[in-house]
């Protein structure tokens, strides 16, 4: 398993400023609650899924096999 910011370097620096601007709280989501923290509570659920692969909700971190 390999955890990697997305290569996208104008999607990754507008998902940084946009957590910047929240306090650390994923920029796509409206409430901020402490599961929405990043990296959220979803992301980390599926990382702990060995049979996923793909972007996290806001597209800032990306898990391969």
């Amino acid at each position: 398993m390999k955890i990697t910011v997305n290569p996208d370097k104008n999607i990754a620096d507008a998902v940084k400023k946009g957590l910047e601007l929240t306090g650390g709280y994923c920029p796509c989501r409206r409430e901020k609650k402490e599961e929405y923290k990043c990296m959220c509570e979803e992301f980390r659920n599926q990382i702990k899924d060995p049979d996923f692969e793909g972007f996290c909700h806001c597209m800032l971190y990306y898990k391969s096999k």
